[in-house]
């Protein structure tokens, strides 16, 4: 039985798992102490907790405890980076590379940037009809590197179409130019296998609303070993995470932070293999119901090219506004959350290539931990019954 509406919008946000809810709960009522009181055993137990957290996720990511900085989300995370990064010296240069399709968290720090004297390059990717659509071809990023160039920040894995960029041949190429390397691994932690040292980055942006955590909670890689990255802090106060991040600690946020990505590194073989079989069905059955489907982003073979619950599909001959109120009790997009009262099209479709009609005409479909077989069908059968009826009318 299918309880409706089916939530299929996890490139947005995720449930949060009940497994963190519960280890969440006792940071709410019984150890509510502040981590920076270090006076009393209230506060003591909660910077114990902190400690603990950043221990797991420090292990889970393959950093150091002392190279994870806690921030409010990915966003802040992105912000802290760039403009860490860029505000701290200018040594190096004031030159900065990014990625046409990177989410509005980093091109709009960059464009700031951008206002205040930095010289911004943005990459095209390859574009919609290539079997790699989407992928930065690392070649353009050797060719975009100059001698000034102080910073590149490539997204790991896109939060539209899925596509997982060569990160560590990217790093290669930087470390040998001696510049820093940054990554928006948003959609990337808790789906993808995630090693910073493998890598090879400098600062690594992750969310745990994206993993079946709560909102409100993020956290930044920032490199320590050999030359350590230094940042300007962007938010000045108690001087909490190292001086880089002050503001008091989210100590239950923290808590489920580390859970959640615990999870999802535990369950991620098992869930990966889960989430690619239900988006084959998924795509096959769209592909059934609807004529003219277009597949937006990378093929799925290699599997290792496309996060395993992204899909994302054109609709053409159908109204773009029409399409998506016409949805109901079928939760999915037609881009970036982020960006949904923005009423221009996906700047991800379009730096594809395509149509701003066509790129109107999407659904972006995020499969994740609690979706099933039958809301999969009922998914197939809600966009066809809706697809048909709007190119008759059309």
């Amino acid at each position: 039985m299918v309880v409706k509406p089916v939530y299929m919008d996890n490139h947005a946000t995720t449930r949060v798992d009940p497994r963190v809810v519960e280890a969440m709960l006792p940071y709410f009522t019984e150890r509510y102490g502040n981590a920076g009181s270090a006076s009393h055993a209230f506060g003591w137990d909660a910077r114990d907790a902190v400690d603990a957290a950043r221990q797991s996720i420090a292990a889970n990511l393959g950093a150091s405890p002392r190279e994870i900085v806690f921030t409010s989300g990915a966003t802040e995370s992105n912000n802290l980076a760039l403009r860490g990064v860029c505000q701290r010296t200018r040594r190096r240069g004031n030159h900065l590379v990014s990625v046409t399709t990177e989410h509005k968290a980093v091109l709009d720090p960059l464009a700031r940037l951008g206002r205040q004297g930095f010289e911004v390059t943005l990459l095209d990717v390859r574009p919609h009809g290539h079997p790699q659509s989407g992928l930065l071809d690392v070649q353009r990023v050797v060719d975009a590197l100059r001698d000034d160039t102080l910073l590149v920040s490539v997204m790991l894995a896109n939060n539209e179409i899925g596509v997982v960029q060569p990160l560590a041949e990217i790093a290669a190429e930087c470390r040998r130019r001696e510049i820093l390397l940054h990554s928006d691994a948003t959609q990337a932690v808790g789906k993808l296998p995630v090693d910073v040292r493998r890598l090879d980055v400098d600062l690594l942006s992750f969310s745990a609303h994206k993993l079946y955590g709560p909102k409100g909670v993020g956290g930044l890689f920032v490199r320590r070993q050999g030359s350590p990255v230094r940042l300007q802090p962007q938010i000045d106060g108690g001087g909490q995470e190292q001086g880089v991040r002050s503001g008091t600690l989210n100590v239950a946020g923290i808590v489920g932070l580390a859970r959640a990505l615990e999870l999802c590194v535990e369950e991620q073989p098992d869930e990966r293999a889960r989430l690619r079989e239900l988006r084959q069905r998924l795509f096959d059955g769209l592909r059934r119901s609807v004529t003219d489907l277009q597949l937006n982003g990378p093929v799925f073979d290699p599997p290792e090219l496309r996060l395993a619950g992204s899909l994302n599909c054109s609709f053409p001959g159908v109204d773009g506004e029409a399409l998506m109120m016409s949805m109901g009790d079928l939760a999915v997009s037609s881009g970036s959350a982020c960006t949904s009262a923005d009423p221009q099209p996906s700047h991800v479709l379009r730096a594809l290539g395509l149509s701003a009609d066509l790129t109107r005409a999407s659904l972006r479909f995020g499969l994740g931990r609690f979706n099933s077989q039958e809301e999969v069908d009922f998914a197939v059968e809600r966009v066809g019954e809706v697809v048909h009826r709007l190119r008759q009318m059309g």
